[in-house]
């Protein structure tokens, strides 16, 4: 850990507490505004003096609940997106103890405006002076203040990604002193020579495939000559095991959990599905009319088409807006399904962007005008929320695949299977149809083995920056 890591950790503590008083006196200074108390009239006593002594204990007491919920940990800056989750599972946390102690204490104070609004400012000023903080520390690192001097070790596409990504942000907070494919003999000279000169922090393992001998050398040389060593695991290539023990007969049973989303994570998940669906078709409807009357104005035919995918439960169907012409729409209950079925295999031949058990068809001449755009901004598949809705999908999850696509699976694709389908998902947002089948099947194993209803949101709320990117295949 930097020193300079430190200060700005340790700063976190009295800033926190300033940003917490001042959004408790924003919020009485809200309530006895002229404004506010012409719409509401003040009919309680509430001096500020005792109301600031008040604030400064609950102040503490709110510091206490943020150390709790590791806001203060000293391990470097965590994701801003993590971190602002934190502040406001933790603020809310405070919240409510604080309407708990007003039940058996009543004489604290009885405003709900001063209370409601405190909670919500303490929110904003905490996070906004933790990103001001978040960049104050990425400029001092561009300027090359409190940067870690790392060596890297490794020979593989993960030990490119990390050399790339440090070289390419100086922001992360990190510089390449060394890289060595081998933790060899040369490397330890060099290695040994660079910590005598105080030039090196840390040692970073960026292969996975180095033997379990060089692992334990690397590890011994860190200890020795004081040296962090961290590991980059390469999430997407190892399988991440989730286990429950309980005990049979005093016995000792392990399970293997495939996913976090059994019992009440599904339950919750469901329940997630049926709220954010209602909302979102509601919220859509007026664009949901407007592309309907669009297709059938346009050509004939049905303006929802109905396309079979497959889920652990087996065949379901998906609602689309149509986007193809009708003769060459692919399904039981369209005429000219054996000549749609025929183009469709030659169109794969000749302008396929995919590899594997998937086919993208690259500038597809089928599609309608009204199509091709509703295609590019994935607005043709708007109405699955009523499949997200009716349970057959999920908001979020691993992108559903028709059953000729499914059959040329291998067995270690059929895991994606586990869980419903859904609308979007983590492959979706980091590189849509741009991503090979193998990428797509590691991400979405990814999601599934370290699911969580916020990372559900995160997903959610980053889908429409990942639409309006440009894809290779339209």
């Amino acid at each position: 850990m930097k020193k300079s890591e430190l200060i700005f950790t340790f700063l976190l503590v009295p800033l926190d507490f300033l940003m917490i008083v001042l959004a408790a006196i924003s919020a009485y200074q809200l309530r006895f505004a002229e404004f506010t108390a012409g719409i509401r009239p003040v009919i309680f006593s509430l001096p500020f003096e005792s109301y600031l002594a008040v604030v400064f204990y609950l102040a503490t007491f709110w510091l206490i609940i943020f150390a709790f919920a590791g806001l203060y940990a000293i391990n470097g800056f965590d994701r801003i997106s993590n971190e602002l989750y934190r502040v406001i599972l933790a603020s809310s946390t405070g919240f409510v103890a604080i309407i708990i102690l007003m039940f058996f204490q009543r004489e604290l104070f009885s405003s709900r405006f001063i209370l409601l609004t405190g909670w919500l400012l303490s929110i904003f000023f905490v996070a906004g002076a933790r990103v001001i903080i978040r960049k104050l520390q990425r400029y001092f690192y561009r300027q090359g203040v409190g940067i870690h001097q790392v060596a890297i070790i490794g020979n593989s596409l993960t030990t490119e990604r990390m050399i790339k990504a440090f070289s390419a942000n100086k922001a992360l907070g990190y510089a390449i002193a060394r890289k060595f494919k081998y933790f060899d003999a040369a490397a330890v000279e060099d290695l040994s020579a660079l910590t005598r000169l105080h030039k090196l922090d840390e040692i970073i393992q960026a292969d996975p495939n180095l033997s379990k001998a060089d692992v334990l050398k690397i590890i011994d040389f860190c200890e020795e000559n004081h040296l962090t060593f961290k590991y980059a695991a390469d999430l997407l290539g190892t399988k991440i095991l989730k286990t429950e023990v309980n005990m049979m007969a005093g016995i000792p049973l392990v399970e293997i959990k495939t996913t976090p989303l059994e019992g009440w994570g599904r339950i919750v998940k469901r329940i997630f599905d049926i709220i954010f669906s209602i909302f979102l078709i509601i919220f859509f409807s007026p664009l949901l009319v407007i592309l309907a009357i669009l297709i059938k104005l346009e050509s004939r035919g049905p303006v929802i088409y109905k396309n079979e995918r497959v889920s652990k439960d087996g065949i379901f169907k998906t609602y689309k807006f149509r986007s193809m012409q009708l003769q060459h729409c692919i399904g039981e209950e369209y005429r000219n399904n054996d000549e749609a079925l025929e183009l469709e295999a030659k169109l794969i031949v000749t302008q396929n962007t995919k590899e594997g058990p998937l086919y993208k068809i690259a500038n597809d001449p089928r599609l309608t005008k009204v199509g091709k755009f509703i295609r590019r901004f994935s607005i043709d598949e708007l109405p699955q929320f009523f499949n997200a809705l009716f349970g057959t999908m999920s908001i979020v999850g691993p992108r559903p695949h028709q059953p000729r696509e499914v059959a040329l699976y291998q067995r270690h694709h059929k895991k994606v299977l586990a869980i419903k389908p859904g609308i979007t998902g983590l492959a979706q947002i980091s590189g849509r149809s741009d991503l090979n089948f193998e990428e797509e099947v590691k991400l979405d194993i990814y999601y599934l083995e370290n699911w969580s209803l916020w990372f559900d949101v995160v997903i959610m709320l980053k889908t429409p920056i990942a639409i309006l990117r440009k894809r290779k295949a339209e």
